[in-house]
C-alpha cells in the first residue's frame, strides 16, 4: 500500500465511519494474503472507494477510460490502483486483471459492469467468470447497501452497510468450463451469491 493510497484509504474510511456510520460484516472472509477477486453489486459512483476501504488490503479496480483524461482526477485514480477499461469486451483490461492476480494482488470487480437503477441487480457479464477461471483466484462476493442514498444515511434515515461472503475457491471454480458458457455460468453464480448476501444483510439490519 503506497503512502498516497493509505492517506486516501484512511480519509474515506473515516468519513464512512463518522459521517455515515457504515457497518461492515464478515471481514474474516477477506484473505490475509494471496490473489483474490472482490465481486460486489454496483449502485453508486462511490462504491469503489467504500468497498475498497472497508477492508485492510489494497485492491485494484477498473474504471472507464474517459475518466483518465480528466485533469487531476485521472492522476488521482491512477495512483489509487485504477486501470482503464473500454466499453464492451476489452482484451487488454482482461490481461491487466489477470496480471494483477498472478502477482498475488486483490481486484475489485462489479459483475454487472455498470450501476443498477434503484438498487436492482443487472445481468452478470462474463468477464469476471473469465478472469476467475483463467487465474483460479479466490472470489469473495460482497453486497453494499445504502451507497445510492448517502444523504439519507447521513441523516440516519437509511443504513450504509457492506457484507462479505465466503470465498469461492479453486475446487468450485474447477466445476466451470474454460469457455464462454462456463464464464457466463460462473458470473451468474457469483451474482446469486451476492443476492444471498443481500437477503442476509436485510435480516441483520431489519430492513425490507
Amino acid at each position: 500500500m503506497t503512502w498516497f493510497y493509505w492517506i486516501c484509504w484512511r480519509l474515506v474510511r473515516s468519513i464512512a465511519q463518522i459521517l455515515f456510520r457504515i457497518k461492515v460484516f464478515n471481514l474474516e472472509n477477506i484473505p490475509d494474503e494471496g490473489a483474490f477477486i472482490l465481486a460486489s453489486n454496483h449502485i453508486s459512483l462511490s462504491d469503489p472507494p467504500l468497498v475498497s476501504t472497508a477492508i485492510r488490503r489494497p485492491v485494484h479496480f477498473m474504471a472507464k477510460k474517459e475518466l483518465f483524461s480528466i485533469p487531476v482526477l485521472g492522476s488521482i485514480i491512477r495512483n489509487l490502483n485504477a486501470h482503464p477499461i473500454h466499453r464492451g469486451f476489452d482484451r487488454r483490461a482482461i490481461e491487466e486483471a489477470v496480471g494483477i492476480l498472478s502477482r498475488g494482488g486483490g481486484l475489485l470487480i462489479f459483475p454487472e459492469g455498470t450501476r443498477g437503477l434503484h438498487g436492482q441487480f443487472l445481468p452478470a457479464r462474463p468477464g469476471i467468470g473469465m478472469v476467475a477461471i483463467k487465474t483460479g483466484a479466490l472470489v469473495v462476493p460482497a453486497y453494499i447497501h445504502g451507497a445510492n442514498h448517502k444523504k439519507a444515511c447521513f441523516l440516519g434515515r437509511e443504513k450504509l452497510a457492506i457484507i462479505f461472503g465466503k470465498p469461492i475457491g479453486s475446487s468450485e471454480l474447477g466445476e466451470y468450463e474454460d469457455n464462454k458458457a462456463g464464464y457466463r455460468r460462473l458470473s451468474e453464480a457469483i451474482m446469486d451469491r451476492i443476492s444471498d448476501l443481500k437477503k442476509d444483510l436485510q435480516k441483520r439490519l431489519h430492513i425490507a
